[in-house]
């Protein structure tokens, strides 16, 4: 591969109105700016976009299996960044996070089956256990001086004879934890206690914004018979900003949950794109240079943000954010109804917190140009002072 710029240019604006894209064109012939749903308003990592050019020389995108290619990133990524030797045979490939939770959900257990999760969640956390017919227990996370952590004594009370599985966000979208390794292993031994499957959806494990405080610890990493129990889902989606070619992979351990994963995607799911094949390879070899400039420039737009909501915005309340671009904010003291109305009524376009399970809340996507996040902030800042 051609050797590429080595400082990546976060700053330049691209105008993706009119290019389909859901986040822009939700708003579009309005002048409401888009901060919520989650995809970056950069540019691809170069290497990614060359490698995507180079299979684009092939004419001919059929129904595609992975060549040894990208399974040999991905097993070099595993062991290089986490220290997890995986054999290729634990990997099943898919088209996308959001079907991996129902293949999740639908191999564990009976219809009418429960399904554990930890509000405020991403939406189809609370909406994918119920599409292939098991009921949802959502348990909310515990906060203390704005952070998050796991309630056990509330899961303990939740559970019934039929609760099945655990389906984690890891690190939580939307409120930016990195789990650490004890957490971990408590959340672990809970399911042990309990005979439950464990499901850990880990795409923004790469987006570490305090990696020397939060380091991110992978499920796989977990030792014991957890292993058994396990579904971690990875992508290089979110970090390297290609979740529109739609690809994404399990690692299962286990032969008998693998097979049951297996079997129920078969039913489920078509084949991955080829596109989607090239990109995860090119940022899983290629793309680590781009990926940590990446997380300092976010770094970067977090601090940003948190100092002006405390200067301008102090009944505003930002969780601490050790990974992800959201923000999560409590605009509960403002008294609004319809918060994310409200917002849009003044220029912004914010995710409701409704959606996650936390009204009152919004979730602001930071990923963009640090132009555009201070534009961001202003109409912000008004729509604050019109519901004071």
């Amino acid at each position: 591969m051609t050797a590429l710029a080595l400082e990546p240019d976060f700053d330049t604006i691209i105008d993706r109105r009119g290019t389909g894209s859901l986040k822009w064109d939700r708003y579009a012939g309005q002048d409401i700016l888009p901060m919520w749903v989650a995809d970056m308003d950069f540019a691809v990592c170069p290497e990614v976009l060359q490698a995507m050019q180079q299979r684009l020389a092939h004419p001919i995108f059929g129904y595609t299996r992975p060549t040894p290619g990208p399974v040999e990133a991905v097993l070099a990524y595993l062991k290089n960044t986490h220290g997890i030797a995986a054999d290729p045979s634990w990997l099943v490939w898919m088209p996308g996070m959001v079907p991996g939770l129902a293949m999740a959900a639908a191999s564990c257990g009976l219809p009418g089956d429960e399904v554990m999760t930890f509000t405020p969640v991403y939406p189809p956390f609370l909406n994918v256990p119920k599409d292939v017919g098991r009921r949802l227990v959502a348990v909310p996370l515990s906060v203390s001086d704005g952070r998050s952590t796991f309630d056990f004594p509330a899961m303990e009370a939740a559970l019934t004879p039929r609760t099945r599985l655990v389906m984690l966000c890891s690190p939580h979208n939307p409120v930016g934890r990195v789990w650490t390794r004890a957490e971990l292993e408590q959340l672990a031994d809970f399911c042990l206690r309990h005979d439950l499957s464990l499901c850990s959806d880990e795409i923004h494990g790469d987006l570490l914004l305090e990696p020397e405080r939060a380091p991110f610890t992978t499920c796989l990493a977990l030792a014991g018979p957890i292993q058994e129990r396990l579904v971690v889902m990875m992508a290089a989606s979110k970090t390297y900003n290609v979740p529109g070619l739609g690809i994404s992979f399990a690692i299962i351990p286990d032969p008998e949950r693998r097979r049951q994963f297996q079997a129920t995607k078969n039913g489920l799911v078509a084949e991955t794109n080829p596109l989607g094949f090239a990109a995860t390879e090119a940022a899983y070899r290629h793309g680590e240079a781009w990926r940590a400039a990446l997380c300092r420039y976010l770094r970067g737009n977090r601090d940003f943000l948190a100092a002006q909501l405390a200067e301008h915005c102090p009944e505003v309340l930002m969780a601490p954010l050790e990974a992800t671009y959201l923000a999560w904010l409590d605009l509960r003291s403002l008294g609004l109804a319809h918060p994310a109305a409200h917002f849009e009524k003044h220029g912004l376009g914010l995710s409701n917190g409704a959606d996650f399970g936390a009204p009152g809340f919004l979730r602001l996507n930071f990923g963009c140009p640090r132009a555009v996040l201070e534009e961001g902030h202003r109409r912000f800042r008004c729509a604050v002072a019109a519901a004071r």
